[in-house]
C-alpha cells in the first residue's frame, strides 16, 4: 500500500487542513509558537501515529489470534530537545481488555511492539528526504 498525504495552509493563516485519503486532520502551531492553535502539532502528530499505529495493530493481531479486544488505550511520550529540535526517546504505554486471559494480552501487546509498521520505522532510521521545493 503508497501512502500520500498533503497538508495545505488556510489563506493567511499557519492553520492548515491534512489531507490522508478521506480524513482531514487540522495541523497547526500552538498560539504560544504564533499559531491558531487550532490543530494537532508535527511533535503531537508524530506521538499520535506511534499510539494509532500500535492501537490499530493491535485490533489486527488480536482478530487474527481469536482474541475480541473490549478496550485499548495506548499513551505514547516524548519531548524535542536541541537546535534543531529532535525528539527524544518515545515510549509507550498500553492498556488493554478482552476476552483473553492477561498473560495472553500481554503475549499480544509484545507481539505487536516487535511488528508495528510507525515503531519500527523509528527505531530502524525510516529516511526522510526533500525533493521537490517550489515558491
Amino acid at each position: 500500500m503508497n501512502f500520500e498525504v498533503r497538508t495545505t495552509s488556510l489563506q493567511g493563516s499557519s492553520t492548515a487542513v491534512a489531507a490522508a485519503g478521506a480524513f482531514t486532520p487540522v495541523v497547526d502551531r500552538t498560539v504560544a509558537a504564533g499559531g491558531g492553535g487550532l490543530g494537532f502539532n508535527g511533535g503531537q502528530l508524530l506521538y499520535l501515529a506511534v499510539a494509532g499505529c500500535v492501537s490499530n495493530d493491535l485490533f489486527r493481531e488480536a482478530d487474527a489470534a481469536g482474541i475480541a479486544l473490549t478496550r485499548v488505550q495506548v499513551t505514547a511520550r516524548g519531548d524535542f530537545t536541541g537546535s534543531p529540535a529532535v525528539s527524544t526517546e518515545i515510549v509507550y504505554e498500553v492498556d488493554v481488555a478482552g476476552d483473553a486471559p492477561a498473560e495472553r494480552l500481554a503475549e499480544l501487546v509484545a507481539h505487536v511492539d516487535t511488528i508495528a509498521e510507525i515503531p519500527n520505522s523509528l527505531r530502524h532510521g525510516t529516511a526522510v528526504r526533500l525533493v521537490v521545493a517550489g515558491a
